[in-house]
């Protein structure tokens, strides 16, 4: 590992802690490493090493540890908010699709699927997204319905219809991992396009996990909430 991996996996451990441990260990598989780190502490550590060279960042990926995964994640997210040319976009999300084996919590789909993989995809073909919903890997699935989020914030009308689709193409995913995230991308597409929204709540509802469909209505007025949930 190159030095300046190695230095922020070093810092990483001297923020840990054995009550932290406790705290991530309730999101990680049962024999996964992890330091104990806050969440931001990590987060203001990664940060601070935005400028990491990306080959630093497939380092820290390498790492058996929770918490190097987790700052790679998010020195990608913070990448991905900067003004980039196209072809240093494309590099961030290739490194998060080539890499996604490394990505084995919930919470690293969320920080780095919506600017990277998302913020990619925009005004393009969604057929990556289509290749994710259909992988036998939950955190896959994920990654296909999370990245849509950055289409409410920054994506045309197409890219909206497309977070549509991929959501109902997961609609009865029986995974927590995944459903959840389908109703919370329903939720915040909805907020932008409510015919939309009540159209696919109307073909898909009965279909949908009920904390899936919960979190889909949370926006909406009490008497239609009520109504799709009776």
């Amino acid at each position: 590992m190159n030095a300046q991996a190695t230095a922020i996996v070093s810092q990483l451990e001297a923020l840990g802690s054995q009550a932290e441990v406790a705290k991530v260990r309730k999101r990680l598989a049962p024999d996964e490493e992890a330091f104990g780190v806050r969440m931001r502490d990590l987060f203001d550590l990664a940060k601070a090493n935005t400028d990491l060279p990306l080959a630093e960042v497939h380092r820290l990926l390498d790492h058996p540890a929770y918490e190097p995964r987790m700052a790679a994640m998010c020195i990608l997210d913070f990448l991905a908010r900067r003004r980039l040319t196209d072809a240093t976009r494309r590099e961030l999300y290739e490194a998060y699709l080539d890499r996604h084996d490394r990505i084995t919590t919930w919470d690293m789909v969320d920080r780095g699927a919506p600017r990277v993989v998302g913020g990619h995809l925009a005004g393009q073909s969604p057929a990556p997204l289509h290749a994710l919903a259909a992988s036998s890997e939950p955190l896959e699935r994920r990654t296909a319905i999370t990245a849509p989020l950055h289409f409410v914030r920054a994506g045309n009308a197409d890219d909206l219809a497309a977070g549509f689709a991929i959501a109902a193409g997961l609609v009865s995913d029986s995974d927590p991992v995944v459903h959840k995230p389908v109703g919370i991308y329903l939720k915040h597409a909805g907020a932008r396009d409510p015919v939309a929204l009540r159209s696919f709540l109307t073909e898909h509802a009965a279909a949908m996990p009920r904390p899936a469909l919960r979190l889909a209505v949370e926006k909406l007025e009490p008497a239609d909430r009520q109504r799709y949930l009776s």
